[in-house]
């Protein structure tokens, strides 16, 4: 799909467990409904905020098409291919069924710690595999190894179908050199919901977002006024948000959203080790930042919820 937009609010979505810990479908529904008609202008299905390294293969599989078949096309899927095994990447990524999505998004290598070199050999490898359009994803804090902007514009500039970055590493004389030198079809995404704002301002053209699944209409618009320019309207929306940026980490991703959701009644505070919920004392100030955000009576909460309402204007 060469027409792509990486434009605006992606939600990488999460994966709701039950109390047995096995995949709750039925929320897995809800989520898309509600990140969609939250106007969500694409999924990140399976990616780190999916938990999906603790997923099985056959859970995987119905993921996919439990999403694919929910969203009906209304809104744009990037599904998570990567890996630190290059030639495993590329047999997914030759032998797979990619129906349904508009794009693979691949994580710079994890544990082997490769050379920059190592890096553009792997994405290489993964750009001339790809039957679809492939978005980079920079998370040294993760994968222990920082992709340089020396290296994602070398990407950029020689594989075609690479035609956008996922950065993370939170380096913004990196993140606007990469901004400042890319070729023009090449889109920079945020990577970090608290620095989203400040990244737009130097051109940015949106976020892959974990607070999205639980403020996808709220945190959608401060993005949206970025887009227009109106940095100026959009200011107050990300600081209305920037306690609950920290919040949201402090204990570990998705821990922190799942708590979050699980407090808008939109799925269990379920992981799968080895992660687990939020200590208590983060769990209580999510709730409290949330009753300060907004205050609805259970009725009034429970319908907006259903109908997708803002939860604060």
């Amino acid at each position: 799909m060469a027409d792509l937009q990486l434009k605006g609010l992606g939600v990488a979505l999460v994966t709701p467990f039950k109390n047995d810990k096995t995949v709750d479908f039925e929320a897995l529904e809800r989520m898309v409904d509600y990140v969609v008609t939250g106007n969500a202008d694409y999924i990140v299905v399976l990616g780190t905020t999916g938990e999906t390294p603790a997923l099985f293969p056959d859970e995987k599989a119905e993921i996919r098409k439990v999403i694919i078949r929910k969203n009906n096309g209304r809104v744009p899927l990037i599904l998570g291919v990567g890996g630190n095994n290059t030639q495993a990447v590329v047999n997914e990524l030759k032998t797979g069924d990619f129906t349904g999505f508009s794009a693979i998004l691949s994580v710079v290598p994890f544990y082997n710690k490769p050379s920059q070199e190592g890096l553009y050999q792997h994405y290489k490898a993964i750009s001339e595999a790809s039957p679809l359009p492939v978005v980079l994803y920079n998370v040294p804090g993760r994968t222990g190894v920082n992709m340089t902007a020396a290296t994602t514009l070398a990407l950029a500039r020689d594989c075609e179908n690479i035609i956008g970055v996922k950065e993370a590493s939170g380096n913004f004389a990196q993140i606007e050199e990469i901004i400042k030198n890319k070729p023009e079809k090449f889109e920079v995404i945020s990577g970090d919901d608290s620095i989203t704002y400040p990244l737009m301002t130097l051109g940015a053209v949106g976020v892959i977002s974990v607070i999205g699944n639980a403020f996808p209409m709220e945190f959608g618009r401060m993005v949206r006024l970025c887009l227009q320019g109106k940095f100026q309207e959009a200011l107050p929306i990300h600081w209305r948000f920037n306690e609950l940026f920290n919040l949201l980490f402090v204990d570990g991703n998705p821990a922190g959203v799942k708590c979050t959701l699980s407090a808008l009644g939109l799925i269990e505070n379920e992981l799968r080790l080895p992660l687990v919920p939020t200590r208590m004392s983060t769990n209580e100030k999510i709730h409290k930042l949330l009753e300060s955000l907004y205050t609805p009576s259970p009725d009034e909460l429970e319908d907006r919820v259903r109908n997708n309402s803002p939860l604060f204007n």
